[in-house]
């Protein structure tokens, strides 16, 4: 039969802990700044709510951006109009949690957003521009 032993636990309230402390900083994958800012404060979005018209800011420039529940490999149907940058090459989106990514053609990620605001979402391209939508 096993023996038991009896001694004195360490005081709970020192820090001797075996785990490590939580990560911080910037989210793996994810650009500083103001991306940041909006995924720690983003409010829930639903596809829904994501469908229709938006104007985009982004580069300092404007343009118009179309979502749409239609399915498109893994994501859903949607494109830009008017965009520089990354956004012209924008095929398709989808809902990850708070987080709403958008794809080009081949569906690979080209940016990510968060909701700010009602009928606001503000991220950044993975090239580190700010991009914003607003209706």
């Amino acid at each position: 039969m096993p023996s038991v032993s009896a001694g004195q636990l360490p005081d709970p309230t020192t820090s001797t802990s075996q785990f490590p402390s939580a990560p911080t900083g910037t989210p793996a994958g994810a650009p500083a700044g103001t991306q940041v800012a909006a995924a720690t404060n983003a409010l829930d979005v639903t596809k829904e709510s994501m469908v229709g018209n938006w104007r985009v800011s982004s580069a300092g420039s404007s343009c118009d951006m179309f979502l749409t529940l239609t399915n498109l490999g893994s994501g859903s149907r949607g494109g830009t109009r008017g965009c520089a940058g990354e956004l012209t090459a924008m095929g398709s989106w989808e809902v990850a949690g708070k987080q709403v990514v958008l794809k080009d053609r081949s569906g690979n990620p080209i940016a990510r957003l968060y909701k700010t605001a009602d009928s606001r979402f503000d991220g950044s391209t993975n090239g580190g521009q700010p991009v914003s939508l607003s209706r």
